[in-house]
């Protein structure tokens, strides 16, 4: 499963979900405008809307190939709306259901030939260690739904925070694991824990890691905003030991500078002063998390052939 990046450096970049300037979009609806509707429209509507978001997804990832972009995080939202409770929908339930799924896996096909990866990063109501149960049984229903669309378009990572510690981390963390036991084998041989700026440090969230087989996507930028006891390089390589494939980070940097009041809101770029020298030499996806999207991608490379010659 692990795939190997194109880059000279060693170094793949990551574009998230959309674009700034490229006229591509990914289109989406709302609860109150599906309920509106009554169910044969409304299904019609869905049909559509993931039918022009998967020919949407065949042109970002056939942008990616052409800029050398290594990697596309696809939008959780790629089929809207299904898993709601209320407007939820199976595949087969769309008229167009067939031909989606037959345009998904041409996306797949083609991200294979490519050697262009792909990943998905669920909204922040996916929360496995939640003390409600229904919040719980819904996060579950939403990675197996972006498991099923991961096997389609050929992605190796849905990645996911640790949670809330609900007043006693190590607790919380152990009710993560034990969720971890519910979700099919499809999702679990995908999925990713990531440091979070609020609550779960890498040294926090490694045991985990290291007990259940979940690799760590090691945010540089949470890290430096929520700092433990390891320094950047000894956080990488400790994250780099959980990985069974080519690992994946991800890179920000602070809208208004370290020293700005909030400096977990992210800059339209990235600071190539951010970029950990460590990182340099490893074979690594590094997904680019800001605001100019397509553009910050475009920039960082260049900067990064700069410095490394």
């Amino acid at each position: 499963m692990k795939k190997k990046p194109t880059s000279q450096n060693s170094l793949r970049l990551g574009l998230c979900c959309q674009f700034l300037e490229e006229p591509i979009q990914f289109r989406n609806t709302t609860v109150k405008a599906n309920s509106s509707m009554d169910r044969p429209a409304a299904l019609e509507k869905l049909s559509r809307l993931c039918r022009e978001n998967a020919v949407a997804l065949q042109a970002a990832l056939k942008y990616c190939v052409t800029h050398d972009i290594g990697c596309f995080r696809i939008n959780s939202q790629i089929l809207p709306l299904k898993t709601h409770p209320e407007c939820g929908y199976e595949t087969n339930d769309l008229p167009e259901g067939k031909e989606i799924v037959s345009l998904f896996k041409q996306c797949g096909k083609y991200a294979r030939e490519h050697n262009l990866r792909t990943s998905f990063h669920p909204d922040q109501f996916v929360v496995l260690n939640s003390p409600r149960p229904d919040v719980v049984e819904r996060s579950i229903a939403e990675l197996e739904y972006q498991a099923n669309v991961a096997e389609w378009v050929n992605a190796d990572v849905i990645n996911i925070h640790g949670g809330g510690a609900y007043g006693h981390k190590q607790s919380a963390l152990k009710q993560f694991a034990k969720n971890l036991r519910r979700l099919s084998k499809r999702v679990r041989s995908r999925l990713t824990v990531e440091n979070d700026d609020t609550t779960y440090t890498p040294s926090d969230l490694l045991p985990l890691c290291r007990e259940t087989g979940i690799p760590l996507v090691y945010d540089v930028h949470h890290h430096r905003c929520l700092p433990d006891t390891l320094s950047i390089e000894e956080a990488t390589n400790e994250a780099l030991t959980t990985w069974n494939r080519e690992p994946l980070f991800h890179i920000s940097s602070p809208l208004e500078g370290w020293k700005g009041p909030k400096p977990q809101r992210h800059h339209d770029f990235i600071s190539i002063k951010d970029v950990p020298h460590c990182w340099e030499k490893q074979e690594l996806t590094i997904e680019v998390e800001a605001k100019a999207k397509e553009l910050a991608v475009l920039k960082l490379k260049r900067s990064l052939k700069r410095r490394l010659g």
